[in-house]
């Protein structure tokens, strides 16, 4: 059934009550004047596994090939030259 707020509440605590929602699946109904008006729920429940799971899905994704090898180097190139040598320190 959920909770019933206020909408002064929800208003209040909107971000809150989303986050609520969506990661725990919670539903409120928000009250005005003490009458619900309005009901607030997940459109559907966040796909959430066991870190097990998540390992066993890592496992049989496939495998990337030469091409990722390559494209990692140009990031890690990449972000050589955007940060450039390290500074040397004036302290001597």
């Amino acid at each position: 059934m959920g909770k019933t707020i206020s909408a002064t509440e929800a208003v209040r605590q909107f971000s809150d009550l989303l986050n609520r929602i969506w990661f725990r699946g919670e539903r409120y109904t928000i009250a005005r004047g003490g009458k619900p008006i309005a009901t607030l729920a997940p459109v559907s429940r966040p796909a959430t596994c066991t870190l097990g799971e998540l390992i066993d899905r890592l496992k049989k994704l496939p495998r990337l090939d030469d091409d990722a090898k390559m494209f990692a180097q140009d990031v890690r190139r990449g972000i050589r030259k955007a940060l450039g040598p390290p500074k040397k320190s004036s302290r001597a």
